[in-house]
């Protein structure tokens, strides 16, 4: 989508990024929806235009991760290259990482650094945010600690790719912005996580 230039431009920290594919899971899903987050201005779409963002690709869905999916869904890694291939060459964010950690722990064959490694295969040396991973829970596969594992090889991977930056989402996020299953956001939750990223790539890639 193409988005309006926003009314305050000269007082909102601009990114070099104009064109952005956004990949996301559950959690990006209400982002830019009217039912879960009211203002207009509030959803990531206002919230990327706002620094300087001009053509967005929203490509989020439920239960996504980079391998794996929900039903006949695509995968994050399925989704890149179908980006790729229809010509996009911008900058990326990757809202992935939650469904990841809870295969890893849940005893899945691919480990976290394959798949942040085969991610990047696609995307190459296009600038990349990568949003970090948050749960509440204690236990479980979805258990805070399987997160900080997966935001430990987000770390590492910066290492290794120079235009890889990470957004520590987990540093940022209260508690009291996630539901009661310790996973997803609270209406309040979404509309900090929309500002909160947008802010973090006019951060990670500042308009010159």
């Amino acid at each position: 989508m193409s988005l309006p230039a926003p009314a305050n431009v000269g007082s909102t920290p601009q990114t070099s990024c104009t064109s952005v594919a956004h990949i996301g899971d559950s959690l990006s899903v209400g982002l830019d929806s009217a039912g879960y987050v009211g203002s207009p201005d509030a959803r990531i779409s206002a919230r990327y235009a706002a620094v300087g963002v001009r053509t967005l690709r929203l490509e989020s869905s439920g239960g996504r991760s980079v391998i794996e999916h929900l039903d006949a869904q695509e995968d994050g890694e399925t989704v890149a290259k179908r980006v790729r291939q229809a010509g996009f060459h911008g900058c990326w964010v990757i809202a992935l990482g939650t469904n990841d950690a809870a295969n890893v722990a849940h005893s899945s064959q691919y480990g976290y650094s394959e798949r942040i490694d085969r991610m990047m295969a696609v995307i190459g040396e296009d600038p990349v945010l990568w949003v970090d991973a948050k749960t509440t829970r204690r236990t479980g596969d979805y258990g805070a600690a399987n997160m900080r594992l997966f935001n430990q090889a987000l770390a590492k991977a910066h290492a290794r790719y120079p235009g890889l930056e990470v957004y520590a989402w987990s540093d940022d996020a209260a508690d009291g912005w996630f539901q009661r299953d310790g996973i997803h956001n609270s209406q309040v939750g979404a509309a900090h996580r929309a500002a909160l990223i947008a802010g973090a790539l006019a951060a990670a890639f500042p308009a010159e």
